[in-house]
């Protein structure tokens, strides 16, 4: 999904309070509508010029003048500010509109503006917080605009964790401005953060009707119907738009996903090997990826993935079971269960976990282990056949005969000729035991 900072602004703030400069006779904040023009040769005026076109070397030169005698003078703090965050520079223009709220806490541009730069440093608490206080006041001279860009990026902030918000916030900026396309992306995404996919996808589809080459609206739309389980509708429109950027990382990890869902585990191994190759650090395209190795029988080129997981997480219950379970694929048992036994003790509800560690132990003909292993795996999740033959096996091998028998027979009624191997070995054992 496209960045919400990079939604806003382009090539810095400058460009998106420019419309406040763009004006024939532009009111410049502190004036108020109706009031006389300022003279021509008012030195804000004449630093004003001299942004307009661009010449910030002799706005600034204007303004620091006129600061040295009125070093709290809002709209000259503004206009100092603009300069500084139209090349750039953004802690000094932040500094300045600090000032200029401090001078003035009713200056909406100021607001706007450190609230955009704030967002741009990663710093949103405090982002949100200015651009809410924009949000209440109205800017000078008057600037829809701006207004509304202000209402857009707090929905931007709150389309996750305050979709309600955000939805409000929108309507709030499209009541005073024209929809645009970005508009119907913020939507969708608020929609799906309401778990409203039938509105999140009509979004998604209404913005690749007017831009059919948006990777961000078919990237959204996939998310959807991924979510909906509809992999067969979203395969073609995602394979469709990696033409167009067959590089974009989300539609390749989109298209990962349906491959998997649909089983064409083949193709799942060459999109995620070309995500790889290009993020080899990214630890949910390796767990991805050594997922799909093990799942095409490719288990041992997993386990270097799995090794480059741990150590960035060597107490993850999951990465330790899953790397437990391809050690189980390869045959290498005796560490399968070194790993699986660390699983269960950092996750002891993991009954998944305890029944691949009772099938690698009694692998590794650990039978008190197996048992041990399946008496835990017995709380959280119901017998099957392979559970029971493992009971049965265990005791058989600690000359439990009564209980082996026992198992035996409840193997064998589970069973019901779906396992003929095991289903020989079991009543075998049972004539060998006098059972």
């Amino acid at each position: 999904m496209k960045s919400f900072i990079k939604y806003l602004t382009i090539g810095g703030f400058a460009c998106s309070l420019l419309p406040v400069y763009a004006q024939s006779a532009p009111q410049p904040p502190g004036t108020s509508i109706g009031e006389p023009s300022q003279a021509a040769n008012d030195p804000l005026s004449q630093a004003e010029a001299a942004i307009d076109t661009k010449d910030f070397a002799s706005a600034k030169t204007l303004l620091d003048t006129y600061l040295s005698a009125h070093n709290n003078d809002a709209r000259a703090l503004f206009d100092r500010g603009y300069v500084e965050d139209a090349q750039g520079r953004d802690d000094s223009a932040a500094d300045y509109y600090q000032k200029a709220i401090a001078a003035d806490p009713k200056q909406f541009e100021s607001r706007l503006a450190l609230g955009l730069i704030l967002a741009r440093q990663g710093k949103q608490q405090e982002a949100h917080e200015q651009l809410a206080a924009a949000s209440k006041l109205e800017p000078n001279p008057p600037n829809p605009t701006a207004k509304a860009q202000a209402w857009r990026t707090l929905a931007q902030f709150d389309r996750s964790s305050d979709p309600d918000a955000a939805k409000q916030e929108l309507l709030q900026a499209l009541s005073i401005s024209p929809e645009t396309p970005p508009d119907l992306l913020l939507t969708g995404e608020i929609a799906e953060a309401e778990g409203d996919e039938v509105n999140a996808e009509t979004a998604y589809r209404r913005l690749l009707n007017q831009q059919p080459a948006s990777s961000e609206a078919t990237a959204g739309l996939a998310h959807v119907l991924i979510a909906q389980k509809k992999y067969a509708d979203a395969e073609p429109l995602i394979k469709t738009a990696l033409i167009r950027d067959p590089d974009d990382p989300a539609l390749n990890t989109q298209l990962a996903i349906v491959l998997n869902a649909e089983g064409k585990q083949d193709e799942v191994v060459s999109v995620l090997e070309k995500l790889h190759a290009k993020q080899p650090d990214d630890p949910a395209i390796n767990a991805m990826l050594a997922d799909a190795y093990t799942q095409t029988g490719a288990a041992e080129r997993a386990d270097p993935l799995y090794v480059q997981l741990l150590k960035s997480a060597p107490n993850d219950p999951a990465l330790l079971t899953a790397r437990g379970e391809n050690f189980i694929r390869q045959q290498r048992y005796a560490e399968a269960v070194i790993v699986l036994q660390k699983a269960v003790s950092l996750k002891p509800a993991n009954g998944d976990a305890w029944s691949s560690l009772a099938f690698a132990a009694s692998e590794n003909h650990q039978p008190q282990l197996v048992l041990d292993a399946l008496s835990a795996r017995s709380k959280y999740l119901e017998e099957t056949p392979a559970t029971y033959f493992l009971w049965a096996t265990a005791y058989d091998n600690l000359h439990h005969t009564q209980q082996a028998a026992e198992y035996y027979h409840r193997f064998l009624t589970a069973a019901n000729g779906k396992f003929p191997d095991q289903e020989w070995q079991a009543k075998h054992r049972l004539i060998a035991l006098g059972k």
